[in-house]
This record gives C-alpha cells, sequence and structure tokens, in this order.
C-alpha cells in the first residue's frame, strides 16, 4: 500500500486516538481512558465539520493538538435550548439533582441528554445545549489506521 494512501481525506476510514481538554487542562473526554481508539468515517457526522478539518491531510502514526473556539468547537450556548419542565413529567420516585445528565425520549424515538439546570418547587430547569457549548477545547489526536 501506497503512503498517499495512510493520508486522511474525505470519506477515509480513520481510527484514532484523542483527547478532548478545556482551555483550563482538565479533561473532557479521551478514548486513553479505556484504551480504546476510537473508529470513524470522515463526514459520517461522528465529528463537527470543525474537527474533521482538523483531521485532513494527516497520516498514520501523526500526533497533533488543535485549540478549537467555542464557537468552532460545540458552538455557543442557545437560550431557546433551555426547558422549564413540570417536575410531574418526570418518575415520582426520580433523583433530580443539579447537574445531573439524563435522557429524554423524543418523538422520533431517539433519546438527547438534558443537563439539569435546577429543581425548585415544581419546575425543572433542563438545558439540551451541548455540554461543552460555550468552551474553547484543545483537540489532542494520534492517528493509529487510515484505510
Amino acid at each position: 500500500m501506497s503512503d498517499t494512501a495512510k493520508v486522511i481525506g474525505d470519506n477515509s476510514e480513520v481510527i484514532l486516538h484523542f483527547d478532548l481538554k478545556l482551555s483550563d487542562g482538565s479533561a473532557a473526554d479521551s478514548t486513553r481512558v479505556n484504551n480504546k481508539p476510537a473508529k470513524m468515517v470522515m463526514g459520517d457526522g461522528s465529528l463537527t465539520p470543525n474537527f474533521e478539518k482538523c483531521l485532513l491531510g494527516l497520516r498514520v502514526g501523526d500526533k497533533k493538538a488543535f485549540n478549537i473556539a467555542a464557537n468552532d468547537a460545540f458552538g455557543m450556548p442557545n437560550p431557546d435550548n433551555i426547558y422549564h419542565v413540570d417536575r410531574t413529567k418526570f418518575a415520582a420516585d426520580a433523583d433530580l439533582s443539579e447537574g445531573m445528565i439524563m435522557g429524554f425520549s423524543q418523538p422520533d424515538g431517539s433519546e438527547m441528554p438534558g443537563i439539569i439546570r435546577s429543581v425548585a418547587g415544581h419546575s425543572v430547569t433542563v438545558d439540551f445545549n451541548h455540554p461543552l457549548a460555550g468552551q474553547d477545547v484543545v483537540f489532542d489526536v494520534e492517528i493509529v489506521d487510515v484505510r
């Protein structure tokens, strides 16, 4: 196989390790925790277009870190994605605490994560923004294989 086949391009299948850190250095996500690299196909929606742009042109064995501004990473928090839900919509025995992430069923049957921001009386504030919205991140990658 030629070296050019090992360069990441459109529709490449990529196996990579990544660490996602906040600008203060704290860890947000990592494939190294379980030592299991991620597998994705460029353009399949696994990564946002801005994260994919970072990978284009990298080769097997490359290790690189990218600083990605909040707008280009997970966007800025949208106030329209914050809902006030009546407590009766939750199971009576649900232990709702601030900061907890829980899944909410969508009309199409899929599940969307929401963060409980507050519980006050009969009102539960749920934030459906990405947990890293508004955060600058460092995307640190190691390319394991390209097909």
